[in-house]
């Protein structure tokens, strides 16, 4: 299993990134994947879900409305689009597979600071 995350930076608040998951070695559209991210000095966070369809999604309440989870079954790509960036947004974030979160990628860092 290969899960390699891209697209983190340091961003302004209010600015906006979009994360990129890519997936190998293992059948990505069969499994529920998520966004998890550990923010400096705390434990880890789950953020957002999506089916293996991509048509169901879910989200932590503190990113509801900024943040938007997809995934390209065709491509192997979880995608998470985040909009109003605050600084308490700022963590590494992770894409992780299945219910079972089984298998964690290395990470992006975000960071949202003025």
């Amino acid at each position: 299993v290969q899960l390699v995350e891209s697209g983190g930076d340091t961003v302004q608040p209010g600015g906006s990134l979009r994360l990129s998951c890519a997936a190998s070695e293992f059948a990505f559209r069969t499994y529920h994947m998520n966004w998890v991210r550990q923010a400096p000095g705390k434990g880890p966070e789950w953020v957002s879900a999506v089916n293996t369809g991509g048509d169901i999604t879910y989200y932590t309440d503190s990113v509801k409305g900024r943040f938007t989870i997809s995934r390209d079954n065709a491509k192997n790509t979880l995608f998470l689009q985040m909009n109003s960036l605050k600084p308490e947004d700022t963590a590494l974030y992770y894409c992780v597979r299945g219910y079972g979160m089984s298998y964690w990628g290395k990470g992006t860092l975000v960071t949202v600071s003025s």
